[in-house]
């Protein structure tokens, strides 16, 4: 899976690279300290190269180390207590104050002999590693903070050179340098120090060199309703038995108690009692379910093929599969995206599957943000959320539409339900019409990025639609005139420039585009050009507003419907422009613009900028010393 990530050229780098420290793979050295207590400590560390910087070791509270100095010390047992009701994850021990308890035990350091204190720390996890570490407050940040708050040494062993040797630390230093202070490895680089310290422990034989995993198994099963059922039957004498197939599926039981707290399946007698279908005794259903991520992990192969008889056909799959682009938030990075690349995988090794990766290309699309609005409430100060429509609000404040007292915003966050930061879709499609809402989620920002909410930005998108639909009733399908080459050009340079945005799923920048074009449609004279503009520019906003184009191309006269129609041809001669805007400016003053052949020589574009009114009334008869050109781009006339 981790080779896998490599060949992901299409997935955003930010998701490879959280797969990828999910997975978390890692050399290092593992070793054991010699204790005070007669004991061996295993520890894993990922920089040997900074041994020389430990002073000292830390133990989860569930370590035995921990539980052994807590059996006859009530202070180590109260820590210990403390150290389970603080946070378990990475993101809640990275921001939590770091608290440790000297057990009283020192570990030998294997290269100085130097006695180094044991400490139960809360930050020490025994999911992680072996439960102990080996901390380096110079160069480690969490451990830094540690040593500070007890008032243990913080080495340098890690310098930008050997002349900051001694330089002291306001902080952990983490970056790339050359190790000091370390003995035999002086003057090595970082790649070089963690060899060496892994070659001498392997020939000393007190450690070896080893590659851990952060990825952890998974367990599936789950002790709740909603969910696969596992189909297997618990008999008291053939032991774990599996459903036969023509019992296949298990139908979840539908007369449920929700009301009593715990897995309902496991109260309902009823449908958990079978007979065993290798002895005919009385047996019972599993009742746990299947994490609802083993559905998710393979549910793309069901799209492709669905055989009554199995759970996909290969060959089927093999037409259809990879996806060719998935579309999904960032929150799926390391739960259902490196599930489903696991189940392919693993499905591919057993020989079930051709394939190796199930979604070729993936696009991570942003939340739709509102800001909040809130009131605490109570001498506990609880937060009581209120809706965007329940509120007024005016440029710096904001009131409760039913007591007009002010309520506090907040910040702008992803909608969701518990802060009632939700705005109704229904109600601004009433307002405003499904297209108009489809234009603003498109046009306000990349779609990779959040959007946040906006009433005036909405309102702005309803008037554009009213605005197209005007343009659109000036269409004349005998309009007479003069051809409007720039006009004929700009709209054969948005069509092709709208087809790349949408193939590149930029929509905010296709919306831009045809902003620009309907500004110039509008401009236009009256012409054949114009209202083959026009035409081209209802096919243009199908996509994105399916009703008003699909009403306009009846309008319009043309047959069938838009959402049938080819998408509009493209001129490659007019994407090139052969004409250019000139600048011309009077003593570094604008006073005018010309159009000019692209490439048109020096002394035409001369002669084209003194001809203009505007820089005559400039000059105003004053002689002209100099006049600099630079060719496609500005005429200065110095007087």
């Amino acid at each position: 899976m981790l080779e896998g990530l490599g060949e992901l050229d299409r997935w955003p780098d930010k998701v490879r690279l959280m797969q990828e420290n999910w997975i978390g793979k890692s050399q290092g050295l593992q070793f054991a300290f010699d204790l005070s207590s007669g004991e061996k400590l295993e520890v894993y560390t990922t920089r040997p190269d900074t041994i020389f910087g430990a002073s000292f070791v830390a133990v989860a509270a569930d370590h035995p180390v921990a539980q052994a100095a807590a059996q006859d010390n009530s202070a180590a047992q109260e820590f210990i207590a403390l150290c389970k009701r603080g946070g378990t994850t990475a993101a809640e021990l990275e921001t939590a104050e770091k608290l440790g308890f000297d057990t009283g035990i020192t570990a030998r350091h294997p290269f100085t002999g130097e006695a180094l204190p044991v400490y139960i720390a809360n930050f020490v996890l025994m999911d992680y590693g072996t439960g102990a570490i080996m901390a380096v407050p110079g160069h480690d940040q969490r451990d830094f903070e540690f040593a500070t708050k007890y008032g243990l040494p913080i080495p340098r062993v890690v310098a930008l050179s050997t002349a900051d040797a001694e330089a002291p630390l306001a902080e952990a230093f983490t970056a790339e340098g050359v190790l000091v202070n370390s003995r035999f490895l002086d003057g090595m680089d970082i790649a070089a120090g963690k060899q060496a310290v892994i070659a001498r422990a392997q020939s000393e034989g007190w450690g070896e060199g080893k590659t851990v995993w952060r990825l952890r198994d998974w367990g599936v099963s789950r002790q709740r309703y909603w969910g696969t059922p596992i189909p297997f039957i618990h008999c008291h004498a053939c032991g774990v038995v599996p459903t036969p197939k023509e019992s296949l599926p298990i139908t979840l039981p539908e007369d449920v108690d929700f009301q009593t707290p715990g897995n309902p399946l496991q109260r309902h007698e009823a449908w958990k009692r079978v007979d065993c279908p290798q002895c005919g005794g009385e047996a019972a259903r599993e009742t746990d379910t299947l994490d609802t991520f083993v559905d998710s992990s393979w549910y793309f192969l069901r799209f492709a093929s669905q055989p009554a008889d199995r759970p996909f056909d290969p060959a089927e799959v093999a037409k259809w599969l990879p996806v060719e682009q998935y579309i999904g938030g960032v929150e799926h990075a390391i739960l259902h995206l490196l599930y489903a690349r696991f189940w392919t995988r693993a499905l591919r090794r057993m020989g079930r599957l051709d394939v190796a990766e199930p979604f070729a290309s993936l696009f991570t699309q942003g939340m739709v943000t509102h800001e909040t609005y809130a009131r605490r409430d109570g001498a506990e100060g609880r937060q009581s959320f209120f809706s965007p429509e329940e509120v007024e609000r005016s440029a710096d404040r904001a009131v409760l539409k039913a007591d007009g007292a002010p309520v506090e915003i907040g910040r702008v966050v992803k909608m969701s339900k518990s802060k009632k930061n939700v705005v109704d879709p229904d109600t601004i499609v009433e307002r405003h019409g499904a297209d108009a809402v489809r234009w603003f989620m498109l046009s306000d920002s990349p779609p990779e990025r959040d959007l946040p909410w906006s009433d005036a930005g909405m309102e702005g998108c309803a008037r554009f639609v009213h605005r197209l639909w005007r343009l659109f009733g000036q269409y004349d399908a005998g309009a007479s005139g003069d051809r409007d080459k720039p006009l004929e050009r700009k709209t054969h340079q948005t069509i092709a420039a709208v087809a790349t945005d949408i193939e590149a799923l930029g929509f905010n920048k296709a919306v831009a585009r045809i902003y620009e074009l309907t500004g110039a449609v509008e401009k236009a004279a009256p012409s054949p050009s114009r209202s083959r503009a026009i035409l081209a520019l209802v096919r243009l906003v199908a996509p994105m507003m399916p009703h008003l184009a699909e009403e306009a191309w009846h309008r319009l006269g043309q047959d069938g419907l838009v959402a049938d129609a080819a998408w509009p041809e493209v001129d490659p001669a007019l994407l090139v422009e052969d004409e250019v805007t000139i600048a011309v400016q009077h003593m570094g003053k604008l006073r005018d613009t010309l159009s000019a052949p692209k490439g048109a020589a020096k002394e035409d574009l001369e002669a084209m900028a003194l001809a203009s009114e505007k820089v005559q009334r400039s000059i105003d008869g004053a002689a002209i010393r100099k006049v600099i050109v630079v060719p496609d781009r500005l005429v200065n006339i110095v007087t």
